[in-house]
């Protein structure tokens, strides 16, 4: 049978690309890009006493599109995390484009009204040196399906060139407290989520999607026990002793994989009116050779998301509204 008599050719998963209307340049490279499915739910009736039952389609449901980038994105998908950050809820339409072996457009899957709901910032180690990625989640109102028009895909072929995010590439610090923080060894991953109010109106299928309030998650650090006391001190002052000395402020600041004097940062994610509320010794135990720690939990009033492009500096600036 010649490939005519076969149907279309079939293509591997590995080429594909996110489009966002009004921006032009390439968004970066994603590892991966999930979701995206449409769904409806089934009502079942039953008349009278009869056991007859007629089943008929509900309104149509849209999955989260679920997107897991590195450090190579381009500024204005950064951009985009940093009004997430803020509460703006900016929504943009887009699509997710497969292509095939020769990066020629086969599938597209088109939605409107995106919004990010949730952003997974993945765990940090200083031992750890594999890639790193952060995982976005967007929220749409609607999704079509189209057939690709054969042109060339122009965007997420520059895998060969593209910069991982190693997941030791970090500094994590602390107004006040820049020694103990300096040889922290653990950030845990944590999820901002948005929540999404969804909204029924009239005749219309669909329903329509608001942004809501933002949960700013506990940060989780580790450093050893020798640099802890700092903090242990100011975790005594605060939750037993009653004292007010006033919440904590800091960031976390991530770079590319250049050498120590040459590296760039790419972007920082600040916490706000913070204060520890967990400090856990490691397990003491003559077995062991590993360095005693200390993790330590703060809670979280309110994060912020800071595109550097190269041009950090590691200097922590104060918030106008820190009590």
């Amino acid at each position: 049978m010649t490939n005519d008599q076969l149907g279309p050719r079939v293509y591997a998963a590995a080429h594909f690309a996110l489009e966002l209307h009004g921006i032009d340049q390439d968004l970066g490279l994603f590892r991966s890009i999930e979701g995206g499915g449409l769904k409806c739910d089934v009502m079942t009736y039953q008349n009278g006493g009869t056991y007859d039952r007629w089943r008929q389609l509900a309104k149509p449901k849209f999955d989260n599109i679920k997107l897991q980038l590195g450090m190579g994105m381009s500024e204005p998908f950064y951009k985009w995390i940093e009004e997430f950050f803020s509460g703006k809820g900016t929504r943009k339409n887009g699509a997710i484009v497969a292509a095939d072996f020769y990066y020629k457009e086969r599938a597209r899957r088109e939605f409107t009204e995106a919004m990010i709901a949730e952003l997974t910032f993945p765990a940090l180690s200083g031992s750890d040196k594999n890639s790193a990625y952060m995982s976005v989640s967007l929220a749409v109102e609607d999704i079509l399906f189209k057939k690709g028009d054969g042109g060339e895909l122009k965007m997420n072929k520059g895998i060969g060139t593209q910069k991982d995010w190693k997941a030791n590439n970090f500094t994590f610090s602390i107004d006040g407290f820049k020694e103990a923080c300096a040889r922290t060894t653990k950030v845990e991953s944590f999820t901002v989520k948005q929540n999404i109010i969804e909204y029924a109106s009239g005749g219309r299928r669909t329903v329509a999607k608001i942004a809501s309030a933002i949960d700013f998650p506990q940060i989780s650090f580790t450093v050893p026990e020798a640099d802890a006391q700092p903090l242990l001190d100011h975790f005594r002052k605060r939750g037993v002793d009653g004292e007010v000395p006033g919440r904590l402020h800091g960031q976390i600041e991530t770079f590319d994989n250049a050498s120590l004097d040459d590296r760039k940062s790419s972007f920082k994610v600040e916490f706000f009116n913070c204060d520890i509320i967990n400090a856990a010794p490691d397990k003491s135990d003559a077995s062991t050779e590993e360095i005693k720690q200390v993790k330590f939990d703060l809670y979280v009033e309110r994060m912020g998301f800071t595109y550097l492009n190269g041009s950090g500096s590691g200097a922590l600036e104060k918030d106008p509204d820190q009590i």
